[in-house]
């Protein structure tokens, strides 16, 4: 009866920062709840309250820790937001860090979320580029089953959505990198291209500089006896390290092809070079002949005999043909030309 009781109380207003603010029971949304009665509804047996904060204030952040009893620390890295993902315990509550991605006009753009998670209650702030979890409550809301797990399940149903999100910012990572590498062969890069590719791996480094240190975080929730954690969720945890060591090895795996892109260009720079250097030098070698006997004959010398031969300009000009031909099919032979 105390759960017909709850249920049919009134939403509270939304206000600027938060994005939903519920009170679960067995898996089942029995009521949305004001910040400032948070506290009230955690302390009621078998619920789990669940709080999304989308860049909130630090009155807001205050409000909140009053509520839940939240380390002062954490709440100032979560009000910063400027952390590496990280995991830390305080007590019997967890605080969880990690870093989101999302492309915006052809960048990878990096935000932050803060997980506080503690018995009966779950808190994420996030800042700068990031989806909503509205999506992730819809989910767990749909499966009543597993939300019934309570605040540990709702803890690994962010990081996963979180981790899946990276794979969209890989997918458009490497479909321009394989239209680069497609083109390096064709064509020398132009400048812009050269830009780009230092865009994207200088963007990929920061990516795996963000989802590196969450491979250490999900092992703790998978292996650590910690308080907020129930063991037959460890499995979950697990999944979740596998997609971020798949990720990890997807940013390698690019980073390496913009490489290879970038070098191979280089290498297709440097063919062309050495071809117009070749037909330089070919040219230069055949325009050589007749140079060499035009400065002969103009060094203006009275007792030259041939000079006076009647077929002797003939002679000259059939001999700088000859040589000039011999000289242009050897090179053309050799493939200088």
């Amino acid at each position: 009866m105390a759960r017909v009781a709850a249920s049919p109380a009134a939403a509270p207003s939304r206000r600027p920062g938060v994005v939903g603010a519920s009170a679960y029971v067995g898996g089942r949304r029995v009521a949305d709840v004001a910040i400032e009665d948070a506290g009230d509804w955690v302390r009621r047996p078998g619920h789990v309250v669940w709080i999304g904060l989308h860049e909130p204030d630090a009155e807001l952040l205050r409000q909140v820790q009053v509520q839940f009893g939240l380390h002062d620390l954490a709440i100032e890295d979560a009000e910063k937001a400027h952390q590496r993902p990280k995991l830390e315990q305080y007590g019997d509550a967890l605080f969880v860090v990690a870093r989101t991605a999302q492309m915006v006009e052809g960048r990878i753009a990096f935000g932050e979320t803060h997980l506080f998670v503690g018995r009966g209650y779950v808190v994420s702030v996030r800042h700068g580029a990031s989806v909503t979890y509205a999506t992730v409550r819809e989910r767990c809301e749909a499966c009543p089953a597993m939300l019934a797990h309570g605040e540990d399940y709702i803890l690994y149903a962010i990081l996963d959505f979180i981790v899946d999100n990276y794979m969209p910012v890989i997918e458009a990572v490497r479909a321009e990198a394989e239209a680069i590498e497609d083109g390096v062969l064709a064509t020398t890069l132009k400048q812009s291209d050269v830009e780009r590719l230092y865009q994207l791996r200088r963007d990929l480094l920061r990516l795996r500089s963000a989802v590196g240190p969450l491979v250490e975080v999900c092992s703790r929730l998978e292996h650590a006896d910690l308080p907020a954690i129930d063991g037959e969720l460890h499995p979950l945890f697990r999944d979740v390290t596998d997609h971020v060591r798949r990720v990890q090895e997807e940013i390698d795996a690019l980073r390496e092809m913009l490489a290879f892109a970038f070098e191979a260009s280089l290498m297709t720079s440097q063919a062309q070079q050495t071809e117009i250097a070749r037909k330089l030098a070919s040219w230069a070698a055949i325009l050589a002949v007749p140079t060499a006997v035009a400065g002969i004959y103009g060094m203006n010398f009275e007792v030259m005999p041939e000079l006076h031969w009647a077929y002797g300009y003939f002679i000259v000009l059939a001999v700088l043909a000859a040589a000039c031909g011999i000289l242009y099919w050897r090179f053309r032979r050799a493939g200088w030309l």
